[in-house]
């Protein structure tokens, strides 16, 4: 099993800058990729980033390109994203998560491990 525990996040006017951080625990040999989520009030949880373990390759979404960055800290088991010029409609609930097979993933159902998510909220 690995658990993953996210921080970081918090209330931010538009136009700021906030960076997530997630450590992974437990059986994290295994790590293939890892993904930044986030799901808003009313709406299904969507893909933002993800990073793959072994080389550092980055993907996202083209709704944070350019304003995201996602990475990596190998020796502290621990992935960031880094999110600046922030819009409202960036307010979530992030989620940082894991996937242990290979091949790629963007679609929440292709990980299967979760953190429990932090609240990223900003003001207009």
């Amino acid at each position: 099993q690995m658990q993953l525990v996210e921080s970081g996040g918090g209330l931010v006017q538009a136009g700021g800058s906030l960076r997530l951080s997630c450590v992974a625990s437990g059986r994290t040999f295994s790590t293939r990729l890892m993904g930044w989520f986030r799901q808003a009030p009313g709406k299904e949880r969507e893909f933002v980033a993800r990073i793959r373990w072994t080389d550092g390759s980055t993907y996202y979404a083209d709704s944070v390109k350019g304003r995201f960055t996602i990475s990596r800290d190998g020796a502290q088991k621990t992935v960031y994203l880094q999110m600046n010029s922030l819009k409202p409609e960036d307010t979530a609930v992030y989620y940082c998560a894991a996937r242990d097979y290979s091949g790629d993933a963007y679609r929440s159902a292709e990980y299967n491990y979760w953190g429990q998510g932090t609240q990223v909220t900003v003001s207009s």
